[in-house]
């Protein structure tokens, strides 16, 4: 393959990303989702949190580590508990690395 072959795929799928990207911000005034899809939509950005954390706190080093010296698990732990009280993401994620940072200071 040619690099005027590479650049033209590159191109198209930027093009592509774009307009994806573009019809959300010009779309929901025009389109109507249905009850259902948006009631689901909800649950999205918790379920990306969920996958992009998980595994650094239960894998920090590569395999599984549930254990008392695991201070990735402790302070998402504390966390967890500051979110379910408090119901604010911001407290929730500043007191959690505040008991990582001083979990691996004591620890």
């Amino acid at each position: 393959m040619g690099a005027a072959r590479y650049w033209l795929i590159i191109v198209g799928m930027g093009a592509i990303t774009y307009a994806m990207r573009l019809s959300f911000i010009l779309l929901p005034g025009r389109l109507r989702l249905p009850a259902i899809l948006r009631r689901s939509l909800r649950f999205v950005p918790p379920a990306v949190f969920s996958a992009l954390i998980l595994p650094a706190v239960l894998r920090p080093a590569g395999p599984l580590e549930i254990s008392p010296s695991n201070v990735r698990l402790l302070a998402a732990a504390v966390a967890a508990i500051v979110a379910w009280r408090t119901k604010n993401t911001v407290l929730t994620i500043a007191v959690g690395m505040a008991a990582l940072w001083i979990l691996q200071w004591v620890l």
